[in-house]
């Protein structure tokens, strides 16, 4: 499920409370949906609760439950918890944080939508440091720094990740195997004892509802942990499409070194090492790893910067 998805959920449950009298308030045309501040929980927050209180006449809890009790059970949502004062957060169904890795093999470029025009900065670009580098520098800075290739150099990792995505896609052919999302990247981790073990990883059980054990994974570990960045280079995929909606050049410049952090902390899990034969996980990974240069790809062409095949 991704945020925009999410986003219309909580508005149809606004909507039906409305419809069966438990709210009196205007539907509104979008929820902001946000990851979790500090004291927060889950994938995503909302404070949709706290902005109907006032309309509706009640507390933001109770506005809040008002609203749990019409999202709770929606597939693609393992969770959805009250914190603070009406913090709505949402934890969402194990598998579907993967869907964004089938969707955007199957839009392509067109994930996330968005105009060219939309993007290219006003301002005039420095001529010296030329075509790239200028549009990042009039978008979010940066001067002669971003003719360095380095580490340091936001531009330059950019487009380095979006290179190491093809140059796995490269590797992986001569290795004899090819992306294919067929199962989550790993073996999902359960918890034992006061953990949250998630539906299925608990034999085929019934999912745990949110008083279940901690819901913080506290427990000890019973499978082989996710590779490093995954969950992250998940969730930065997932958030594309809400800050390419946004339309603010400079924070789709910021949100692709997100991506591309994430995915330099990912791709080294990506090929077989050794003596090791490619399996189904090396093909989801090399999945995942082919989703995030198709973005990276997406947003660079937006900004109108290049996306090199090889550095």
């Amino acid at each position: 499920m991704t945020p925009a998805e999410l986003s219309r959920t909580v508005a149809h449950a606004v909507r039906r409370a409305v419809d069966e009298g438990a709210l009196s308030v205007v539907v509104p045309e979008r929820v902001k949906i946000e990851r979790p501040r500090p004291g927060g929980r889950g994938d995503y927050a909302t404070s949709a609760a706290l902005q109907l209180a006032g309309p509706a006449g009640m507390p933001p809890r109770a506005v809040a439950e008002a609203l749990r009790g019409r999202i709770a059970g929606t597939r693609g949502i393992a969770c959805v918890e009250i914190t603070g004062p009406g913090f709505l957060n949402f934890t969402l169904a194990p598998d579907t944080s993967d869907t964004v890795v089938r969707t955007v093999r199957e839009q392509g470029l067109r994930y996330g939508g968005g105009s060219p025009t939309a993007f290219r900065s006003a301002a005039p670009a420095d001529p010296r440091l030329g075509a790239d580098a200028g549009r990042w520098d009039a978008l979010v800075g940066g001067g002669d720094g971003l003719l360095v290739r380095r580490g340091s150099n936001p531009l330059f990792r950019v487009q380095y990740a979006h290179a190491r995505s093809r140059a796995l896609l490269r590797n992986a052919r001569d290795l004899g195997f090819a992306p294919a999302y067929e199962e989550p990247a790993y073996e999902e981790p359960a918890y034992e004892e006061d953990g949250f073990a998630p539906a299925y990883a608990q034999d085929g059980g019934p999912a745990p509802t949110c008083e279940q054990g901690s819901g913080t994974g506290t427990g000890t570990a019973c499978a082989t942990a996710p590779p490093p960045g995954r969950s992250a280079l998940l969730g930065a995929l997932a958030d594309y499409p809400a800050v390419v909606e946004a339309g603010a050049p400079h924070r789709l410049a910021r949100h692709l070194v997100t991506v591309a952090d994430a995915f330099l902390e990912f791709h080294i899990s990506v090929l077989p090492v050794g003596d090791e034969k490619p399996s189904a996980a090396h093909r989801s990974r090399l999945a995942l790893a082919e989703a995030a240069g198709t973005v990276l790809a997406g947003g660079l062409s937006l900004l109108g910067i290049s996306a090199p095949e090889h550095i």
